[in-house]
C-alpha cells in the first residue's frame, strides 16, 4: 500500500480539521470579543460563559444570551455583527495565531484528503481560511450554514466524510472542544484532541499541545484504513 508521506500515512485515509482552536488559536479572541459585543447591550458576561461557548454554533450562543424569543432573523444579525466585529480585532494578529507547526503539517501531508469541518460561520471560516494563505490545503469546507444540526450532532463530519468520498471510520478528526469530540465520535471518526482550549478532553485516541508534538506523525504511521 503506497506511502503518503514520510511518516507513513497511508492511502484510504482523509484528515479532517475543526477550524477555531485547532487551525487557528482563536478562543481567547472570541472570548474577548463576546464581551465587548455584549457591552454594547449592557448584558453582563456569567462566569461560565467561555465553557458554553467553546464548540458551540453562534445561534445557540446569541439565543442563550439574548432569550429563546428571538426570531431566526435576529439570532442571524446578532451572531453576523459578532463576527464582523471578531474579523476586524483578529485581521492583523491572524498568522500570529495560527496553532504551532499547523502550516508544516499541512505541507507534510498534503497528499492526502484534508478536509475542515466547523460550526463557525461561512464569513469566518472563509476569512481565516484565505487571510491565513490556507485555502489550497482544503479539498472540502463544511461550515455551520451547512448542516442543520450543529456539533455535537455528527452532521458536520458525517457531511463532511461524504464530500471526501471516505468512510468516515477513515476519518481522522482534529478537534479542541468537547463537543467538537463528542461529534466525532457519534460519526465513527478517530479523534486526535489539540488542548488548546482544554487541558483534558476524554475520549480521543490521541492528545497533543500541537502539530508540533512528535508523538502525531508517529500515531499516524500506525494508522490503517478499515475494509
Amino acid at each position: 500500500m503506497a506511502l503518503l508521506s514520510e511518516m507513513g500515512l497511508v492511502s484510504g485515509l482523509g484528515l479532517v480539521f475543526d477550524l477555531d482552536g485547532v487551525i487557528v488559536d482563536s478562543n481567547p479572541i472570541h472570548s474577548l470579543v463576546w464581551r465587548m459585543y455584549l457591552g454594547r447591550f449592557g448584558i453582563p458576561v456569567a462566569e461560565d460563559f467561555d465553557r458554553k461557548m467553546f464548540g458551540r454554533r453562534n445561534d445557540e450562543i446569541v439565543r442563550d444570551v439574548f432569550g429563546a424569543h428571538l426570531d431566526p432573523a435576529e439570532l442571524f444579525r446578532h451572531g453576523a455583527a459578532k463576527e464582523v466585529l471578531y474579523r476586524e480585532v483578529m485581521g492583523p494578529v491572524l498568522h500570529e495565531h495560527l496553532v504551532p507547526g499547523l502550516v508544516a503539517f499541512l505541507e507534510r501531508h498534503h497528499e492526502v484528503p484534508l478536509a475542515v469541518g466547523t460550526n463557525a460561520e461561512p464569513a469566518n471560516a472563509d476569512f481565516s481560511l484565505d487571510s491565513g494563505g490556507l485555502r489550497r490545503f482544503f479539498r472540502v469546507v463544511v461550515d455551520g450554514a451547512q448542516v442543520s444540526r450543529p456539533k455535537p450532532h455528527p452532521e458536520i463530519y458525517l457531511r463532511t466524510a461524504e464530500l471526501l468520498g471516505l468512510p468516515p471510520a477513515n476519518c481522522i478528526v482534529f478537534e479542541d472542544s468537547r463537543t467538537g469530540v463528542e461529534a466525532a465520535r457519534a460519526a465513527g471518526a478517530r479523534v486526535v484532541g489539540l488542548t488548546t482550549t482544554h487541558d483534558q478532553l476524554p475520549e480521543v485516541d490521541l492528545r497533543i499541545q500541537d502539530f508540533l508534538d512528535p508523538t502525531l506523525d508517529l500515531w499516524l504511521s500506525c494508522q490503517r484504513p478499515v475494509a
